[in-house]
């Protein structure tokens, strides 16, 4: 660990020597071949839709949680685009970075990416994108659970939740209506069940401006 103002990449190198790494060691990510998914939402649909729908300049921030787990591979052979991710700890960040994002960089297209547990701690930012008009398309994963908890759970070796941990991880009874919500706040939004619809949401949210926001119901 460095401090403010020493030189991390001295620290890197060393680092390097003390376990003998070499640069042959590392060999570069292969680009995965886009091609056009169909059929149900699946971890890697998802990923292909995304990957192919990202243009030139985008600014992706990427709240998606254990949805998200395999993006990378098929988005870096995307259009080239940056990616804004949280190093974990904080909940919510997404939507926030997002609108920051679209009024630092007015003419660059955002993909806000957010599990719909996530979306819930900051969701009003979508107020603030419909009234400040900005270019920013919200994805919502709604698998109606706090997923990355339910792991946690398991990591723990706690055995199987019972019915009152289960209530605790849940987003449901009632489901939330992330489509209604938007509109509520001035953003227009559409609910997608398969991957088909998904990817033709997407070529209209990222051609149309302002902001949009589309519920993937997983």
């Amino acid at each position: 660990m460095t401090e403010w103002g020493e030189n991390s990449v001295a620290a890197l190198e060393a680092l390097a020597d003390a376990l003998g790494a070499k640069p042959a060691d590392v060999k570069p990510q292969k680009l995965a071949e886009l091609t056009r998914p169909t059929g149900a939402l699946t971890h890697a649909s998802i990923a292909q839709a995304l990957a192919m729908a990202i243009p030139e300049n985008a600014i992706v921030v990427d709240e998606s949680i254990t949805t998200g787990r395999g993006f990378f591979p098929p988005t870096a052979a995307a259009q080239p685009h940056d990616w804004l991710q949280n190093m974990g700890g904080s909940i919510g960040f997404s939507t926030p970075v997002a609108t920051g994002a679209a009024v630092a960089c007015p003419d660059r297209k955002v993909i806000c990416m957010v599990g719909d547990g996530s979306a819930m701690y900051t969701l009003q930012s979508l107020w603030t994108q419909a009234r400040e008009n900005l270019n920013v398309l919200t994805i919502v994963f709604a698998n109606r659970i706090y997923q990355i908890l339910r792991g946690e759970f398991d990591g723990v070796g706690a055995g199987e939740p019972g019915q009152r941990a289960m209530d605790m991880l849940k987003l449901d009874r009632p489901n939330i209506d992330f489509v209604s919500l938007a509109k509520g706040m001035g953003v227009p939004g559409r609910a997608v069940d398969n991957v088909d619809d998904f990817v033709k949401a997407l070529a209209d949210g990222v051609a149309e401006k302002g902001p949009r926001l589309i519920e993937v119901q997983m």
